[in-house]
């Protein structure tokens, strides 16, 4: 068994202002509130989820973006209620969230 059900990343790289980046597009915000809620459901610690910042993931183009692992699973979102959705449907559910998923 790993140590975690599911380790999910955030992306939060910060790149000088006018370079696309997703903690220009609010990753930090969208990670703690993320880490937030599994706590808040009571799915934070070992054999459950951890939620993590990491640094560059190379999809500034693409983001923000988030992965989830073990599953390899790559996500774009815009907000709150998308990482609320994922929390639901993948983390919690088993299920991706189609609408979603970027290409691995």
């Amino acid at each position: 068994m790993s140590h975690y059900e599911h380790h999910v990343f955030f992306c939060c790289n910060q790149r000088p202002e006018g370079e696309t980046c997703c903690n220009g597009h609010g990753a930090s915000d969208a990670q703690t509130y993320a880490k937030d809620r599994i706590a808040e459901l009571g799915l934070k610690g070992r054999g459950k989820i951890r939620v993590n910042k990491a640094g560059c993931m190379g999809r500034c183009e693409e983001g923000p973006v988030l992965v989830v692992y073990p599953e390899g699973v790559w996500y774009r979102y815009a907000g709150n209620a998308d990482i609320e959705e994922i929390i639901q449907e993948h983390l919690i559910g088993g299920r991706p969230v189609e609408r979603l998923k970027l290409p691995s």
